[in-house]
């Protein structure tokens, strides 16, 4: 497996800082504009052993979604959506981390609502970097396209002219701060 930098990452773990970290989605609502919502609950561990191989784990709480709406965050908790009561926690896990060109690239298996699908996710990492109160620390950026329907989540209604109003395609997105673990 390639290194995700052009030199090698640092071996040992690298823990989310979940204040300056994020989880979200976006969907086409209504055929006419992009809905986004976020996760304020979740975790991730990039783990990098002395070969330069590395791992990223994530899990995120489905019910810490946050939209503008209490009735809206609601219904996606529901059933139709989430079933935040018997699928508490979407993950992702990679089986690969790579570089393609200029980006990184983390294929691996997403699990919501216990349906697990292979995705590949695209973005950027940094190279580490000493911060203020002297943390190492690594960014990691990834979008990845999923059918929400390929997990369970089917929920739709036909608009009075033609169309849904979901699209099927989402995009997630996570921006993760990462600081290097105490060895």
């Amino acid at each position: 497996m390639s290194t995700p930098t052009t030199t090698q990452l640092p071996t040992g773990t690298w823990v989310l800082d979940a204040t300056h970290s994020s989880a979200s989605f976006a969907v086409k609502h209504m055929v006419v504009a992009t809905f986004r919502g976020r996760f304020e609950t979740f975790d991730a561990t990039l783990t990098v052993d002395e070969q330069g191989d590395a791992k990223l784990a994530g899990t995120v709480q489905a019910d810490s979604i946050s939209v503008k709406d209490e009735n809206l965050k609601g219904h996606l908790s529901a059933p139709d959506f989430f079933d935040t009561e018997r699928y508490p926690e979407l993950r992702f896990q990679t089986t690969s981390i790579r570089r393609d060109g200029e980006e990184f690239v983390a294929d691996g298996e997403l699990t919501i609502k216990d349906q697990t699908h292979p995705v590949e996710a695209r973005g950027t990492i940094t190279e580490p970097h000493e911060t203020l109160g002297g943390a190492i620390k690594i960014g990691v950026t990834l979008e990845a396209i999923i059918d929400r329907t390929k997990f369970g989540l089917n929920w739709n209604a036909p608009l009075p002219k033609g169309g849904v109003a979901l699209a099927n395609d989402v995009k997630l997105t996570v921006e993760l701060e990462l600081a290097q673990a105490e060895a």
